[in-house]
């Protein structure tokens, strides 16, 4: 059974499969090598990146990512600032890799990162490939990972398998429908059911606390956002949005004006902006569609009277839940099913658990998280240049106010609906898989190849 934390976890941006995954599955390979004592025995590592990750991992930061982690660092431990910085080290000449903080060896970056755009793994769009060599240039240990979205990364031999952990909580859960049956058998909320199922792990304080913490690195990520001037990474020189269109909303509310619905977008474009410069940020579902999440959660806390820590925790599980769904029965890879699988299921969380914290019953958060996704279907992934800019800024933004809006919609009315959230996510994943790879994040078509790479 997947946790909360599966869903939520604090690392760098700018992508949760492009960066956050790779750099776990190189931890895990120099891991290996270490638990094996073969670590010393290394002379040389090569690194083949496949598919999704080659053709936008540049733009991704996938290959500082994927090397820092060689290096023993983890997405939630890293200094933002040093990426970097790092990555110019290592593509000097005379560069050295430092295997697992402890071991250096000898790195050249032209022929020992390899990114191979042409080629996809058959199992997913996301395919990484690690060999070590000792002094002899014998392969000593040889591994292929999948970041298959949302930071998670399974080696080749777990690809496809099903986790059957399920014995392990009260409340296992699969569909939609078997949790609003756990709900209504125990008269408990989503929230409620799912923090039953965290406390076969953990004490509820201990889920609270980092449940909160959670919420506060969103929330800073929101700050951060709203200061910083400057422009994005990349050679569109894209400038930051969130500070000076925060600034005009301030002035405005100052002379009376209470345009309260640009403020969910204006929090998004920030979280969203932050995560495109690599900042510290919160995958929630995945870091493409990080600023949906957060947006609603400061909505929430800054618009509703009676908000609170409680509310704050409870708005977390409620969209873990929703996540959780999408994640064990569709996708949330946008190199798998497009962008339907990050903006549409971040704002089908979002809009689910909002409705769920202003007290929207079992029926109407589920009509809530429908609707977030079904008017999301079909959305693609294609990332101008590689990166998470144009269009993903702008659509954080859309989708945080639209979750809102579904929530309060959704709330109007007693619930009853035509169309279930499983059938929707069943949907999605038939739609995604049905959707051609060029609109799969490998930015080869939609609005990456009518706009292009602008001239020097």
């Amino acid at each position: 059974m997947l946790s909360v934390f599966d869903l939520f976890k604090i690392g760098i941006g700018p992508s949760s499969s492009h960066t956050v995954g790779p750099m776990a599955a190189a931890k895990r390979f120099v891991d290996q090598l270490l638990l094996a004592h073969q670590l010393q025995q290394v002379a040389r590592i090569k690194v083949d990146l496949y598919g999704s990750l080659a053709l936008t991992g540049e733009g991704h930061g996938t290959v500082g990512a994927t090397l820092l982690g060689l290096e023993g660092n983890t997405p939630r431990g890293i200094d933002p600032e040093i990426v970097g910085v790092r990555l110019n080290q290592l593509q000097q000449a005379d560069a050295q890799l430092n295997l697992s903080g402890t071991h250096c060896i000898a790195f050249n970056f032209t022929q020992d990162l390899n990114l191979q755009k042409h080629m996809f793994l058959k199992q997913h769009p996301n395919g990484l490939k690690f060999r070590a060599f000792n002094a002899d240039g014998q392969v000593i240990a040889n591994e292929v990972y999948f970041s298959i979205g949302g930071g998670f990364v399974v080696s080749e031999a777990e690809f496809g398998q099903i986790r059957t952990d399920e014995e392990m909580v009260p409340f296992p859960f699969r569909t939609a429908e078997d949790l609003l049956l756990h709900c209504r058998a125990q008269k408990k909320s989503i929230a409620q059911i799912v923090m039953a199922n965290e406390l076969a792990t953990q004490s509820e304080s201990a889920v609270r606390e980092q449940l909160l913490e959670i919420a506060n690195v969103m929330q800073q990520c929101i700050h951060n956002g709203c200061t910083r001037e400057g422009e994005l990474p990349g050679v569109y020189h894209v400038k930051r949005r969130a500070p000076a269109i925060f600034r005009k909303m301030v002035g405005m509310q100052l002379t009376g004006r209470a345009d309260f619905m640009l403020w969910p977008m204006i929090y998004a474009f920030a979280v969203s902006e932050e995560n495109a410069s690599g900042g510290r940020i919160v995958t929630a579902p995945t870091n493409g569609a990080a600023g949906i999440i957060p947006a609603v959660l400061q909505y929430y806390r800054n618009f509703t009277p009676t908000a609170n820590d409680a509310g704050i925790v409870d708005f977390l599980l409620t969209a873990a839940a929703i996540g959780m769904l999408y994640k064990m029965n569709a996708s949330i890879s946008g190199a798998e099913v497009g962008c339907q699988g990050e903006v549409g299921v971040a704002c089908s969380m979002a809009a689910g658990a909002y409705c769920a914290v202003l007290g929207g019953t079992l029926e109407q958060v589920e009509n809530a998280a429908e609707i977030g996704m079904e008017h999301h279907l079909g959305l693609t992934c294609d990332p101008v240049g590689g990166l998470v800019q144009i269009p993903c800024v702008e659509r954080n933004g859309v989708a945080a106010e639209k979750a809102i809006k579904i929530a309060q919609l959704a709330l109007m009315e007693n619930g009853e609906h035509k169309v279930s959230l499983d059938k929707v996510i069943e949907t999605m994943y038939r739609t995604g898989m049905d959707m051609h790879n060029i609109y799969k994040e490998t930015s080869l078509g939609g609005l990456a190849l009518t706009v292009g790479i602008p001239a020097c």
